[in-house]
């Protein structure tokens, strides 16, 4: 490029954070689009909202494909609930899919479940220490010489 290229961090504070399932739970409650919203935004907007309940309380549900409700949970939620099942109670320190497998038996869901799963395993440092233990076999190979006859 000819001319200097900016890049501006935009820093917010985690008390103004909002959640990714806001404007979907918002629209459920009063039927109102974000601000600002396009035509195909609205139209996306009403799409995702049909896979969603929102119950009286408050808590907002997605519709499972068998009609199994999973309860929607924020970012501070989901990296506990990942801690919680990942080290699990005898430390099993599951899988990126069995960690997804587990959560959506338990019943919860977010929006980059998979990817976040995956990555918290690959942070994780016993789970890296041990990795390359996997493949290998329970004994020592012996080698023995081979004898190759002509005949």
């Amino acid at each position: 490029m000819d001319r200097p290229a900016y890049a501006f961090a935009v820093d917010t504070a985690p008390d103004d954070e909002k959640p990714w399932y806001y404007d979907i739970k918002r629209y459920l409650e009063t039927q109102e689009y974000p601000e600002g919203a396009s035509k195909k935004d609205r139209k996306t907007l009403r799409r995702l909202a049909m896979v969603f309940y929102l119950n009286k309380d408050g808590v907002l549900y997605k519709r499972n494909f068998d009609w199994v409700l999973l309860r929607c949970v924020d970012d501070k939620e989901a990296s506990q609930l990942m801690k919680e099942v990942h080290e699990g109670s005898f430390g099993t320190h599951a899988s990126g899919n069995a960690m997804v497998k587990k959560l959506l038996r338990a019943g919860y869901y977010w929006m980059t479940m998979e990817a976040q799963c995956f990555n918290f395993v690959r942070k994780c440092h016993k789970c890296q220490i041990y990795a390359d233990k996997v493949h290998v076999p329970p004994n020592p190979f012996e080698w023995a010489p081979v004898h190759i006859s002509g005949n």
